[in-house]
């Protein structure tokens, strides 16, 4: 028995093909990429094949809001998919962050969201996902300075006038969330011209600049896609904006250095991510997308129109991006003496 065993192992050697060690590694990858990579490449190609989930952590009609549906729209008509816009606000973005976080890594659900993605770190000692390992960045999509508005029927008309009455009652002011650039910016105000202001966030702009209308709150440093509509329609007052010049959309609104706070230069930002391991050919497709939209006349228009400055960056300039602003909002974080929640 252990004879015959031995002559047919025999005949099975002789009847082989010897392969070279380097021949045989080479058919070993090729074999591994036919099964794998290869599949992998083939899917991303046919990406997408089912409507995409563009998921806002804010309200509808807020800042995020308004900038993302407008790329979405245009997305829809180049990528051939629909791209639904899903609202998940609360917890200062975070809600729908983590719901991102946590979808599976195809490309069909991604993260619309503003500056407060890398704001959000600094604020809360406790995540439940951390906003520079846990998401792919696919494109900055706008550069948006802030503007200090007060109601239209108060007297308030300048900064100079805004400080006087701080000085005779405690001023309430809102933001869109904890940690926004809205508060952060509210409370460098506070802290440089040495007024009582107490910080009441919302969930989302369109809310606190309902509730400044009313006058239940006495000013707010937020988005210009957001207040530009109550400016306009004359409901809320511009008396600044925070970048280091005027804006062309107001052009006769001063900036905070011109209103005696040189060095303020504070602006909120808008991008898009996608879930950690998300394949970069999928990542890159939806950052070229993003960029044809945001080349589109009735994109640059209306974005120009609401003070947004269209981005459209590729991924790994948007990476390097998010790590030098969350740098950056740190230092403010801790120059405003927030203490992390």
């Amino acid at each position: 028995m252990h004879a015959i065993t031995a002559r047919l192992a025999r005949r099975a050697s002789r009847s082989r093909v010897a392969l070279p060690i380097p021949q045989l590694a080479a058919a070993a990858l090729a074999l591994g990429l036919a099964t794998g990579p290869l599949t992998s490449l083939a899917a991303d190609a046919a990406f997408p094949t089912k409507p995409i989930t563009m998921v806002v952590p804010y309200p509808p009609g807020g800042p995020t809001d308004i900038v993302a549906r407008l790329v979405a729209a245009e997305m829809s008509k180049t990528i051939g998919q629909n791209i639904i816009v899903d609202n998940r606000p609360g917890a200062s973005g975070m809600i729908g962050a983590d719901l991102v976080a946590r979808a599976a890594p195809d490309g069909y659900t991604f993260l619309a969201n503003a500056s407060l993605h890398v704001i959000n770190p600094y604020i809360y000692k406790s995540m439940r996902y951390d906003a520079f390992k846990d998401f792919a960045p696919i494109t900055q999509l706008a550069d948006v300075p802030l503007v200090l508005v007060v109601p239209q029927t108060g007297k308030v008309r300048t900064v100079k006038e805004l400080i006087a009455q701080g000085k005779t009652q405690p001023l309430n002011f809102g933001s869109a969330g904890s940690a926004s650039a809205q508060q952060l910016a509210g409370e460098s105000f506070k802290v440089r011209s040495g007024l009582t202001m107490q910080h009441v966030p919302y969930k989302g702009s369109a809310p606190a600049l309902t509730d400044l209308v009313g006058g239940q709150i006495q000013l707010m440093f937020d988005s210009m896609p957001s207040a530009m509509p109550f400016i306009k329609s004359g409901k809320l007052r511009a008396v600044a904006v925070t970048t280091a010049r005027r804006v062309d959309e107001l052009p006769g609104v001063p900036t905070m250095a011109d209103s005696g706070f040189p060095g303020f230069d504070i602006s909120t930002w808008y991008g898009l991510w996608a879930p950690k391991g998300t394949p970069p050919e999928i990542v890159a497709k939806l950052a070229d997308h993003a960029a044809r939209a945001l080349k589109q006349p009735n994109v640059v228009t209306q974005y120009t129109a609401l003070g947004a400055k269209p981005v459209g960056s590729d991924p790994a300039t948007f990476a390097r991006f998010n790590v030098s602003e969350g740098q950056k909002w740190g230092d403010i974080v801790k120059a405003a003496q927030i203490t992390p929640q």
